[in-house]
């Protein structure tokens, strides 16, 4: 037994590996699947070969005698997906890790579409097939990206479509690989680049038909998550109409073959200006409607008597307001004449009850000097002087009394 490695006793890296190893060992024989992404049979008894993880994008190398990559009924290429039992094992002079290969299966079409179906299932958990996650396409684009094959016919289908349909639209294309073992990754590759360019408002996915282990790495879980994590709107067009991958789930459009997705991305400018012409021509009836409308109106108006000859109301009305000023000075001449009378009978009585009256009749008033009245004799005393009112004015008067009479 080794002593537990410390600061002070630290092990050497030969005993690391050599512990790595012998944990690696223990593992005995695991079934492994992947994708075949390279494969030598260069001369001698051993096959090389990289064995891929699409979903990671990771891969490990793994040997195998010649007899076991040829067994009959094996068709070993690149890009293949097989199913291998092997042997762990970790080289301790490199510090690599590779796996011994005792039987290579290929994996069927069923499997293949099993596995397809398995992550269909938890992508679509995750919710990254959702129909609120779809985003509508931008009308009439300036820049629409492209992701295909070099000198495709897909690239084909996609640009003269378009350009024949919207001769503005501008194009940044990038060629990637769209089969074999590397597919996915350069897919991935090119809708990253295209997504962090501003200008770029839509991204089109598109390949050509072929089998399903041809159209495999647009099933690829990597790429899906791709599409689904980017910010521009991605319209797959991978196939024929009937073939359908994983990536049209994720798309926010998915186009049945590249030249509809040509139709898809910009509008056809014929049909465009048919539509504009049609605005315009509705546009220009309503209008006329209107004023046609508005200009019977108005005739309907200017007909009405009191348009069409303001004055005879004023005639019609002149006699009504002559009688109307003859009731108002009948009216307000009553009403003086009514004034009058009764201020006339109001004067007689107050000259009837006035105190002057009574003096017209002979009557006389005392007064003392403050103009209180003097009612009895002897309320006065002896030469106090007095005022005597009379019709004809006043009379100062002193008091002289006789024998003690005033």
């Amino acid at each position: 037994m080794t002593s537990p490695s410390t600061p002070e006793a630290p092990w050497p890296v030969r005993t690391v590996a050599r512990k790595v190893a012998e944990w690696i060992g223990r593992l005995g024989e695991v079934w492994v699947e992947g994708q075949v992404a390279q494969l030598s049979r260069r001369g001698g008894a051993t096959v090389f070969l990289t064995l891929r993880d699409p979903a990671a994008d990771l891969s490990v190398p793994v040997t195998c005698s010649r007899d076991v990559a040829g067994r009959p009924g094996l068709e070993l290429t690149e890009g293949a997906r097989v199913i291998v039992r092997a042997r762990p094992d970790y080289y301790i002079a490199r510090g690599s890790f590779s796996l011994r290969a005792t039987e290579i299966r290929a994996v069927g079409l069923g499997e293949l579409l099993a596995r397809i179906e398995r992550i269909r299932r938890l992508l679509a958990a995750e919710g990254l097939f959702d129909a609120a996650r779809k985003r509508p396409l931008p009308f009439a684009p300036a820049v629409v990206g492209v992701v295909t094959g070099r000198d495709s016919a897909a690239e084909r289908d996609v640009l003269v479509t378009a350009r024949r349909r919207w001769p503005a639209v501008r194009f940044a294309v990038h060629h990637s690989l769209v089969q074999g073992p590397s597919a996915a990754s350069s897919v991935i590759e090119g809708l990253q680049r295209l997504d962090r360019d501003p200008e770029v408002e839509v991204i089109v996915v598109a390949r050509g038909g072929g089998s399903v282990e041809d159209l495999l790495p647009f099933s690829d879980e990597g790429l899906v998550r791709a599409i689904a994590a980017c910010r521009t709107p991605v319209v797959t067009a991978v196939g024929h109409e009937t073939d359908t991958t994983l990536v049209d789930h994720a798309a926010d459009v998915r186009a049945a073959t590249p030249t509809d997705a040509a139709h898809r991305v910009v509008p056809e400018i014929g049909e465009q200006r048919r539509l504009v012409d049609g605005l315009r021509a509705r546009a220009r009836h309503l209008v006329g409607a209107r004023l046609e409308q508005q200009e019977r109106w108005l005739e309907s108006v200017r007909s009405r008597p009191v348009l069409a000859d303001p004055q005879r109301l004023l005639h019609g009305r002149a006699d009504d307001v002559e009688q109307l000023r003859t009731r108002a000075r009948r009216s307000l001449t009553h009403r003086l004449e009514g004034a009058e009378r009764d201020l006339e009978h109001a004067r007689a009585r107050v000259a009837a009850l006035s105190p002057a009256a009574t003096l017209e009749r002979g009557y006389a008033v005392v007064q003392r000097a403050d103009g209180s009245l003097v009612r009895e004799p002897g309320e006065v005393a002896d030469d106090e002087r007095l005022s005597v009112r009379v019709a004809g004015g006043r009379l100062p008067v002193r008091v002289a009394r006789e024998d003690g009479q005033p």
